[in-house]
């Protein structure tokens, strides 16, 4: 067996997101749980990828493939509902690195102001920290668009 040495980086990557929904805070964070839980979708093409969220401290959040496969996103750190979800976890990474998501409801009136957060450090793929933006944006868009949806 050969063994060679190869320099790794440590990456960061930090995003942040604010977004007003034309909904009630309930109805969002239903929402928020039902689009990255059954009603998920994926990659670049949007097919449909449903996760399991068990929606309880320590629940996991995970991709169910049958038959004793799939993919460990991560765990729920905080459940508040209806103002606050926190997950940590290697989400998408299969590779060394660590991540904390959050998504911080606040009442608005009629509406409800969405703060969302995704931290992660660790080997990063300079494609993944390009994909992930681009995905959290289509994720947050369609909850949006689903509780705009089910408040009227």
């Amino acid at each position: 067996m050969t063994m060679t040495d190869v320099a790794a980086e440590i990456k960061t990557l930090d995003i942040a997101k604010e977004e007003r929904i034309d909904a009630p805070i309930e109805i969002v964070f239903e929402t928020i749980l039902e689009e990255i839980g059954p009603k998920n979708v994926g990659g670049q093409n949007s097919s449909p990828m449903p996760m399991k969220l068990e929606a309880w401290p320590g629940g996991r959040w995970f991709r169910d493939l049958g038959n004793n496969a799939g993919h460990f996103w991560g765990n729920i750190q905080v459940i508040k509902p209806p103002t606050l979800l926190e997950i940590c976890g290697p989400m998408f990474m299969s590779y060394p690195g660590a991540n904390h998501i959050s998504y911080r409801l606040k009442a608005d009136g009629k509406a409800t102001v969405l703060s969302f957060r995704h931290r992660g450090m660790g080997l990063i793929l300079d494609e993944h920290a390009t994909g992930v933006r681009q995905g959290w944006a289509q994720i947050l868009e369609r909850i949006a668009k689903a509780a705009a949806a089910k408040r009227k």
